[in-house]
């Protein structure tokens, strides 16, 4: 699981229109460097949480098939923070171990 539901307040006004998940460094979504990371340890299911300018996370990342994953998605209405994310993914989650990626920032 991905954690980028948060507002990006730091980051301010970059994120006023682009969720901060989509921000560029080194020529790509912070973002895709995670989930590139993910495909290469062999995580190739990834759940990912969404409240922020969702429609647009969600519209640019997709399915995940443009990175040989599978992406699924949780929407927040208002981001829940680290725990309500997590218990809001828990049926995509299912009952296995997991891995939760954050920036922990």
């Amino acid at each position: 699981m991905i954690l980028a539901a948060g507002l990006g307040n730091r980051m301010r006004p970059l994120t006023l229109y682009k969720p901060k998940p989509l921000l560029e460094v080194g020529g790509k979504a912070l973002i895709v460097w995670h989930i590139e990371k993910l495909k290469k340890i062999g995580v190739t299911e990834i759940v990912i949480n969404s409240a922020w300018l969702a429609d647009i996370l969600i519209g640019t990342l997709g399915d995940g098939s443009q990175f040989g994953v599978t992406i699924r998605w949780t929407r927040e209405d208002e981001g829940l923070e680290t725990a309500g994310g997590i218990i809001n993914a828990l049926a995509l989650l299912g009952d296995q171990p997991f891995i939760l990626w954050c920036r922990c920032d």
